[in-house]
């Protein structure tokens, strides 16, 4: 079973007409048992100044289905370490925390709806240069879009 780590974008995505039909797919496939969803204690974090309703749609996912990551040292100093390398800049060090935590728990994949700091080609390349320098694996990063697939 495929481990995904989903960011907080992915959360929100599912309430968003532009986003909602991959996301739904996704989300489904997760309660489903199809997909194992990793989620951070950093996503739980930041879902806190969410509306209700999103933080209620993690609740409707089996706890089964659930393998909870925290925010660790090591994560932390990989972040930094994205920042260090100009991946991105300093203001975007929470994002390199979620790049940082899937990384570090050997994540399928990373699912985002973070285009500029995150589903970028650019980014994506970066995040990776670092992780290769310091022994890590690759990170397959993509959005709901590329990974579901939806019958008409």
């Amino acid at each position: 079973m495929e481990r995904m780590y989903l960011d907080t974008s992915v959360f929100g995505g599912y309430f968003e007409p532009e986003f909602e039909l991959w996301t739904k797919l996704l989300i489904d496939k997760i309660i489903k048992g199809e997909i194992k969803l990793l989620f951070s204690q950093l996503t739980e974090i930041e879902s806190n100044g969410a509306p209700q309703y999103v933080k209620d749609l993690v609740k409707h996912i089996p706890d089964e289905h659930i393998e909870f990551l925290e925010i660790t040292d090591e994560a932390d100093q990989l972040a930094n370490q994205y920042v260090k390398e100009n991946v991105v800049g300093k203001t975007s060090l929470e994002d390199c925390r979620h790049i940082a935590i899937a990384t570090l728990n050997n994540a399928d994949l990373l699912v985002s709806w973070n285009f500029k700091h995150i589903v970028n080609v650019s980014r994506i390349r970066g995040y990776n240069a670092v992780n290769y320098k310091l022994g890590h694996k690759i990170l397959e990063i993509r959005t709901p879009r590329e990974i579901v697939n939806y019958e008409n």
